[in-house]
């Protein structure tokens, strides 16, 4: 089975799917005006704007659901195994492709606000249903459906849960079948608890967990302060072939930084505008503004943390393109958590290694909580009207098992089905907003427009934008017109 697995994910993984997602970020950065610098302030600040509804959440818990979904393993394990398999250059390359990337999930999730509906009283949307609404290709937005769900309840929670068991079991010894069996009841307890119950526990654990992680990751910086500019000259030098010993990695390092990159911060994934539909806000551009924030969350700030523990500790091992051995750093420890967990032993002796297993838990557990949203959001879109708490029932019970599952399955297996359903989802939207993107772009020059005017919270209507088919969005219009804002 892991040779199809990784005969599928080479193809799926081609160079042609790296360097669309570099250029897909580059092209909506001169089209944005590189909003993800321009805006920065006003990300932050949308950030604490608006609450939720009864049909949709705050703009703070819509930004923690993405996060939750964004900030996972592949902070931790995503990180070593770039750098394993990359060399340290890979690191500029997860940088690029999240300062890139950014302006893309702009787009993506402004799309997702443009576009959403309501299903049984709740905000729902995503590609699924812009592509059907927006662009009327309801084939392709079905098989966006199909396999996002197969993607996030099948193939993506085993990743996640196997980092978790890997790390539990590093740091204490748990079997990873206990271990399993702990992550089914927690889970089995909140996914059975609706979409509510995911904001209400992803809003209190997300930033909580990350702020930790990185104060713990300054004080492993902090501590060897001598080391890091040699560290950034090392990922820069490496980057891009200049490193004597990385010299002959660059594509590798493209390939890996991008690689691992997508699937930490999801930008052009096609995951972040489930969350940002589901947000209660005045503006589409509003929220898409603060998905764009949460990639830099994910990867400048978390995966850079654990970057620098893991070079400057040097508690890493590279593997060239034909399996030889290029750096070694790390003996007896397998790619992935371990690196991490090393890293931060190495400085906090019997603290380090426990302190990593217990972050990674939090993040990998509150990403496959995210993953059973995103789920159920394409499931909500394919029933329609014929709502079936049937399916529902099985799809839960298919994403406890998966995660089961990944607890007891080789970390090879679980990384390459994971990458199989971060690409397909990728390919699938990055071709959709590429057709998709002018209603984005005119939300962004409208909300330019009465930011200028001086309105604190602009107001969207897209009539005179002429964006057709944003339904709702005309209802509020009316209402507010009409001096109502139920």
């Amino acid at each position: 089975m892991e040779q199809w697995v990784n005969a599928i994910n080479a193809w799926v993984w081609s160079p042609a799917l790296v360097y669309l997602c570099l250029a897909v970020g580059l092209f909506f950065s001169l089209r944005t005006r590189f909003l993800q610098v321009r805006h920065f302030r006003e990300m932050v600040r949308q950030m604490f704007q608006g609450r939720s509804s009864d049909a949709g959440v705050s703009s703070f818990q819509a930004l923690t659901i993405a996060l939750s979904g964004r900030v996972g393993t592949g902070n931790i394990a995503g990180v070593a195994t770039a750098i394993a398999f990359g060399g340290p250059g890979a690191v500029f390359w997860m940088w690029m492709v999240a300062f890139l990337g950014a302006s893309t999930a702009y787009i993506e999730s402004t799309l997702g606000q443009i576009y959403k509906t309501k299903y049984r009283g709740l905000y729902r949307g995503g590609p699924a249903y812009y592509i059907e609404t927006g662009l009327g290709w309801r084939s392709y937005a079905i098989v966006f459906a199909v396999a996002t769900v197969l993607a996030n309840g099948l193939l993506l929670p085993g990743v996640q849960t196997n980092s978790i068991a890997a790390a539990m079991n590093n740091a204490f010894g748990v079997d990873q079948a206990v271990t399993g069996t702990i992550i089914v009841i927690l889970l089995g307890l909140i996914v059975f608890g609706g979409v509510r119950r995911i904001a209400q526990v992803t809003q209190v654990v997300v930033p909580f967990m990350a702020l930790g992680y990185i104060l713990a990751a300054c004080v492993v910086v902090a501590l060897n302060i001598e080391k890091l500019p040699a560290v950034i000259g090392l990922i820069l030098s490496s980057a891009f072939g200049i490193e004597a010993g990385f010299g002959a990695m660059i594509g590798l390092a493209i390939q890996w930084g991008v690689k691992r990159g997508v699937y930490s911060n999801e930008a052009g994934q096609g995951s972040g505008p489930h969350a940002a539909a589901a947000a209660e806000v005045p503006h589409p551009a509003a929220q898409g503004l603060v998905q764009a924030f949460s990639v830099y969350v994910d990867t400048l700030f978390v995966c850079s943390a654990t970057a620098f523990m893991i070079l400057i500790a040097g508690t890493y091992n590279v593997t060239g393109a034909d399996g030889a051995p290029v750096f070694t750093g790390l003996a007896g420890i397998a790619v992935g958590t371990g690196y991490t967990q090393a890293a931060m032993e190495s400085v906090l002796p019997g603290f380090g290694s426990v302190f990593v297993a217990v972050a990674l838990f939090f993040f990998a557990f509150t990403t496959v909580l995210a993953y059973y949203y995103i789920a159920e959001t394409n499931l909500a879109y394919l029933m329609r009207n014929a709502h079936s708490e049937l399916l529902l029932f099985l799809l839960r019970v298919a994403l406890i098992a998966s995660a089961l599952y990944g607890c007891v399955r080789t970390s090879d297996l679980a990384w390459g089905l994971g990458d199989i359903g971060v690409g397909i989802m990728a390919w699938l939207n990055i071709v959709a907003i590429l057709f998709l993107q002018k209603p984005a772009l005119l939300a962004l020059k409208d909300y330019e427009a009465q930011r200028k005017q001086g309105r604190l919270q602009p107001q969207f209507d897209p009539r005179p934008l002429r964006i057709e088919k944003a339904d709702l969005w005309v209802q509020q219009a009316e209402r507010l017109r009409n001096g109502r804002g139920d």
